[in-house]
């Protein structure tokens, strides 16, 4: 007898349906085959899928039993395929009477039976949202990620037992209660705050640009002047995602399997790498291609702390995705594409004993190993920053002086970023861009007006600071996210002198 269930494989950030064919023949020596390209866990899936119905209390067919996961020439990795193939079992079995044609089955079984959590669990079931499928069976443990989803029934399934009753209605199911999305939590405590950082203002407005228009930032500055603390200060002046960010930032945390206990993630991400890392870790890959650190840093930030300190390869591999926000891998058996579209924050020291122009402390480095210190980030690279800012030692009297109602915390810095970004969103509505970074040449005549004087002030910055093509482009989109920050609608002269101030000053190119 056959029997057909349709569950799903995740292909790059989508999935596409597969259809578990199962075949008892009435002839031949008991055997159990799957074919279709699996890899070693579904294989392994014949042992799980043997013991679970045994031990859930069905009979395991002593015939040849054949398994087809089709389409047969996409690979198929994972134990997600163990429950639909033990459903398929059981019908083609006669066991189990049961109609399951626009159903989604997925996830793991143990030995005893029980459905263990999945990966992707969220990304399946948007695939059957949209080929107008009405049910999801998903492991308990990953249905309230599901449920984010609308216009689809999901139902938790704790054991195959449990699923086996629901199907012949015997006990069933409740449905998974929908998970609504809260648009981001503004009074929320984090660990860091801006109004504990002793001076550095310019480093906070610096900042709050950043933030506000979603630019890519380097601090240079000797050891212990808090480089580090405002870049992870950063991630409590970041506004909220929308609720078509927070599905993309979910769906890649769904497949790298980092959701945990989250439904779902409503905090931009903030990723800080070792900076040992591999080239595949940082920017994805492996034979079946998995997000690296600069993806599930999407929509969020990415910090390289000692920037220097990273491989020159890796740190060059940086500039395709920042420059076109996401990351292709090509491999034998196809390609895949993975969104970037992240703040790439970095920070580093002037010179390898970090004492390069401090008065306060004697450089003993040579020359030659200043220039090699330099030269470990490429002019290219450095041209692909918006924000380049030299971040001095705090002073003693800075430290002890103490807290005053006049210093500002995050939460209000966040609440002029949020204000910034709606400006940003509603400005770009139906454009696919989402801030005053993401805009190309081509958008950037279309929504950054430049008076005469401003034209003539970036005609002079151009030639007196050397400024290439795309450094050009940038400083007019770091005037727009300055207007914004100001209510403006048109760029002023003054906003485009703050950016040129952000520019390096040329001595480390």
């Amino acid at each position: 007898m056959l029997s057909k269930v349709i569950s799903a494989a995740v292909v790059g950030l989508d999935a596409v349906p597969v259809e578990v064919e199962v075949d008892i023949a009435s002839q031949g020596l008991p055997s159990f085959t799957i074919v279709g390209l699996p890899d070693k866990a579904v294989e392994e899936a014949r042992e799980r899928v043997r013991s679970a119905i045994r031990n859930s209390g069905a009979d395991f067919p002593a015939r040849r039993i054949t398994v087809n996961l089709a389409p047969a020439d996409l690979p198929k990795e994972g134990p997600s395929y163990d429950l639909p193939i033990a459903i398929g079992i059981l019908i083609a079995s006669g066991q189990l009477q049961a109609d399951v044609s626009t159903t989604v089955i997925s996830g793991e079984l143990s030995l005893d039976g029980r459905v263990r959590t999945i990966n992707g669990a969220l990304i399946q079931t948007l695939m059957a949202r949209d080929k107008k499928m009405k049910k999801v069976f998903l492991p308990a443990e990953n249905a309230k990620e599901a449920a984010i989803v609308e216009k689809i029934s999901i139902y938790p399934v704790d054991s195959l037992k449990s699923l086996f009753f629901h199907l012949t209605d015997q006990q069933p199911i409740e449905k998974a209660v929908p998970v609504l999305f809260e648009d981001g939590v503004m009074n929320q405590i984090f660990e860091y705050d801006l109004k504990d950082i002793k001076g550095q203002q310019q480093a906070k407005r610096a900042l709050e640009i950043a933030a506000a228009g979603s630019h890519n930032m380097l601090f240079k500055g000797p050891p212990g002047a808090g480089k580090t603390l405002l870049a992870r200060t950063l991630a409590s002046i970041l506004p909220r995602l929308t609720f078509d960010e927070m599905l993309e930032v979910t769906k890649i945390y769904s497949i790298s399997g980092l959701l945990g206990k989250d439904a779902v993630i409503n905090q931009r991400p903030f990723r800080n790498p070792h900076h040992s890392i591999s080239l595949v870790g940082l920017i994805g890959g492996g034979t079946n291609p998995r997000p690296g650190e600069i993806t599930l840093a999407h929509r969020g930030v990415l910090f390289l702390d000692e920037f220097p300190e990273f491989p020159r390869n890796i740190l060059e591999s940086l500039r395709q995705p920042i420059e076109d926000t996401s990351v292709s891998i090509s491999r034998a058996k196809g390609k895949t594409t993975f969104p970037a579209r992240c703040m790439l924050i970095a920070s580093q020291n002037p010179c390898p004993c970090g004492y390069l122009g401090d008065n306060s402390h004697r450089c003993i480095c040579t020359s030659t190993q200043i220039n090699r210190y330099k030269k470990k980030i490429s002019g290219p690279l450095l041209d692909r920053i918006d924000i380049h800012l030299d971040v001095p030692a705090v002073k003693v009297e800075k430290l002890t002086e103490k807290e005053t109602a006049s210093v500002e915390n995050s939460q209000t810095v966040r609440a002029r970023v949020q204000r910034a970004r709606d400006k940003q969103n509603k400005r770009y509505q139906g454009t696919g861009i989402t801030s005053n970074a993401e805009l190309t040449n081509k958008t950037i005549k279309d929504y950054c007006n430049l008076s005469s004087d401003c034209i003539d002030l970036l005609r002079q910055a151009v030639t007196s600071m050397s400024l290439s093509g795309r450094a050009y482009y940038r400083v007019i989109k770091l005037s727009r996210t300055i207007a914004d920050l100001e209510d403006v609608e048109d760029i002023q002269p003054n906003h485009i002198a703050e950016a040129l101030q952000y520019r390096p000053k040329g001595e480390i190119y």
